[in-house]
């Protein structure tokens, strides 16, 4: 998950994926960036990042938004 300190969605979205992940088990590491630090801007001048909070999966952007609840257990039960 990319992130910034001032973004109001970003700690929404964290608290969902901490409510929702441990469902998966192993199956899924959390990870979060800040995206507007050194290391977190050239993440996302590579993986083509505009936005906070975006939630990729293996490097892959899945959201770039708060999704619903059921829609990002739908998303995770497709890996």
């Amino acid at each position: 998950m990319f992130y910034t300190l001032t973004c109001p969605n970003c700690k929404p979205l964290k608290r969902l994926l901490n409510e929702v992940l441990p469902e998966f088990g192993d199956k899924f590491e959390f990870k979060t960036t800040l995206a507007n630090g050194p290391l977190g801007m050239i993440r996302t001048l590579k993986l083509g990042i505009h936005t906070v909070p975006t939630l990729l999966i293996n490097d892959v952007i899945v959201f770039r938004e708060v999704p619903a609840k059921q829609e990002l257990i739908n998303k995770l039960n497709m890996y």
